[in-house]
């Protein structure tokens, strides 16, 4: 198995691509974005991500590396494609679909599919097998598959890629053990085989776990200001027991994996996930209660302009799948606000026109910190001071010094602090 061709060269595959790349595989990557093809060709990347760039740039230098929009001949197919939900909340497997499909003419005796994207449960077995069968040739016989979903963290993808364990589900046991070939050449995590499906469940459980925790978070959060205390100091004590870890709340979550992948369950199985169901709620009911908390500041101001800060779902990256910032946003579209919006990572194709953090707070009567990037941790509120007309902060995610900002002038909002904690 030294060739491998991956479909999808997003978050996940374009990272993957470049580490087997380095592996020493010759990797041939498949996007349908014509221009994203032709910016990894010229050694350069469509995404941010930390080290991808020297990654990418090696193994298309080295020849290792090429992109193309049509799949080729391999040993190895990867299918790294998004798996969103629809406005339904229904998992939307239009782009898995077009991947199989893609490859069945290529497809030869003895190949090896992968199926990284994360999927509702049984989709190896009852979505993807049949359309790969579509060749002629047997799945576990002729042809193996397997899932192996990822688990990274955007901003630490490559080390995370190699450094952490990875479980390996196979229609077989043989397509596991093969699909294990591959990734003990760059993984230095222990690897994990099991049956597809439940590879399927295990992320999908990861996820979900993480949402439910964080929809605990975000409903203590509100209690909290209902009582008039401090929902963070709250949730520090509280983590000092040796079996509690409360998240961090915020004003909703975000992401591909963890904002999504829940619903994936409450699809399959919509009368026995009253827990996961309600968690979801809570966390897409976020950006509306932050929108409810910006229009109780700006009360009384006459079209006021409202800064937002950071489109990003999560801090210090550039990836806004999900993220509840656009949310927000849209939200606010129908208000009569002036909205301007900054995030020094968003740099390639933006959703909408963004300002420099100068102009986004010149004249804003309130500023929103909506992602936790480090530069808005260092905002100064003297230069705020100089440029805003009001002097109102709402902080979705206790990033600021609200002694400092309180001390030039500030009325400070905290998310999941009470009044009497801040005025």
């Amino acid at each position: 198995m030294k060739k491998i061709c991956v479909l999808g060269l997003g978050y996940i595959g374009l990272p993957t691509a470049g580490i087997l790349a380095s592996a020493g595989y010759e990797v041939v990557g498949v996007d349908i974005s014509e221009r994203v093809v032709e910016t990894i060709n010229k050694g350069k990347i469509h995404i941010e991500e930390p080290g991808l760039l020297t990654l990418i740039k090696a193994g298309v230098s080295s020849g290792q590396l090429t992109a193309q929009v049509e799949p080729t001949k391999a040993d190895v197919f990867i299918i790294a494609v998004p798996t969103p939900i629809t406005e339904e909340k229904k998992a939307d497997m239009r782009y898995v679909i077009s991947a199989g499909e893609s490859i069945v003419p290529y497809i030869e005796k003895g190949n090896l599919i992968i199926l990284e994207s994360t999927s509702p449960p049984g989709t190896c077995k009852k979505l993807l097998k049949p359309i790969l069968e579509r060749s002629g040739l047997k799945v576990g016989k002729s042809i193996y598959l397997a899932h192996c979903p990822e688990r990274v963290l955007p901003g630490k993808i490559l080390h995370e890629l190699i450094h952490n364990d990875r479980i390996i589900g196979g229609i077989t046991p043989k397509c596991a053990e093969l699909a294990k070939r591959i990734y003990s050449s760059f993984v230095e995590g222990k690897i994990f085989l099991t049956d597809a499906t439940t590879a399927e469940m295990v992320k999908l459980i990861e996820n979900t776990y993480r949402d439910v925790n964080i929809a605990l978070a975000n409903e203590t959060a509100i209690l909290c200001e209902k009582l008039g205390i401090n929902f963070w100091e709250v949730a520090k004590l509280a983590n000092h027991h040796p079996r509690v870890h409360l998240h961090s709340a915020g004003p909703g979550v975000g992401g591909h994996c963890i904002s999504v992948d829940p619903w994936f369950l409450v699809e399959s199985f919509p009368t026995d996930t009253k827990i996961i169901k309600t968690a979801r709620e809570r966390n897409d009911s976020m950006p509306r209660y932050v929108v409810k908390k910006i229009e109780a500041m700006v009360k009384g101001i006459q079209a006021p302009k409202v800064a937002l800060l950071g489109l990003a779902y999560k801090a210090n990256v550039d990836d806004i799948r999900e993220s509840p910032a656009l949310h927000v946003y849209s939200l606010l579209q129908f208000k009569d606000y002036t909205i301007s919006v900054h995030d020094p990572h968003i740099k390639h194709h933006p959703p909408m026109p963004l300002d420099t953090l100068e102009s986004a707070l010149k004249n804003a009567d309130c500023m929103v910190i909506l992602t936790a990037h480090d530069e808005f941790k260092n905002i100064e509120p003297k230069q705020a001071s100089k440029l805003m007309k009001t002097k109102l902060v709402l902080d979705t995610h206790n990033i600021i010094d609200v002694k400092k900002w309180v001390s030039e002038g500030f009325k400070v909002n905290i998310l999941g602090v009470g009044n009497s904690e801040t005025s």
